[in-house]
């Protein structure tokens, strides 16, 4: 059964033994050595071993960064992608609504809340990667590190998430969204 975070710490409430096991089999796929990976994702190599041993409560964002260097979806990283799990980052808690494909890409469908007081700042996905964020509640800003964009309620964004990107709340509201990451097939 999934585990939830530990107190204070970000992370997944997932089977770490699964998403490991699926870090290392995609890794071994692409016949990345396991050093080579971590240094491409940015992240340690006993951090990225802890995480394929099913040994480490993986951050959010150190996910996206092992995702974005072996070119699949973050939901490649789970045996069985159904609705439901929840991930999470600094500021962002995403539950995971449904995945979907067509000829041209993989779509995956979250519920997004984002938490007043933090910024959180994501890595770059693999090269094409569009995320579009839909405000219900809140003002949210995000988008590219070096170019962030705000929207309110009702507002829509949309940016090229290939390069590092931030979440952030405006004020003290929480930010209530909808995320739909849109991954093109190579």
């Amino acid at each position: 059964m999934p585990q939830p975070p530990p107190a204070g710490r970000p992370g997944l409430e997932l089977d770490a033994v699964v998403v490991g096991r699926r870090v290392r089999a995609l890794r071994e796929e692409r016949g990345i050595s396991l050093s080579t990976l971590a240094r491409l994702a940015g992240i340690g190599k006993a951090t990225l071993s802890g995480l394929e041993h099913g040994t480490r409560n993986p951050t959010l964002e150190t996910l996206w960064a092992v995702t974005a260097q072996l070119g699949v979806p973050f939901t490649a990283l789970l045996a069985d992608p159904t609705p439901g799990p929840v991930m999470h980052g600094a500021a962002v808690t995403a539950t995971l609504l449904e995945v979907f494909t067509d000829t041209d890409a993989t779509y995956e469908l979250y519920r997004m809340r984002v938490a007043p007081g933090v910024v959180q700042t994501s890595p770059a996905h693999q090269p094409g990667v569009t995320e579009h964020i839909t405000v219900f509640g809140g003002v949210l800003r995000a988008g590219p590190a070096d170019a962030p964009l705000t929207a309110p309620a009702g507002g829509h964004l949309r940016w090229v998430s290939d390069v590092p990107h931030t979440y952030a709340a405006v004020g003290d509201e929480e930010v209530a969204a909808s995320l739909l990451l849109r991954y093109p097939r190579r």
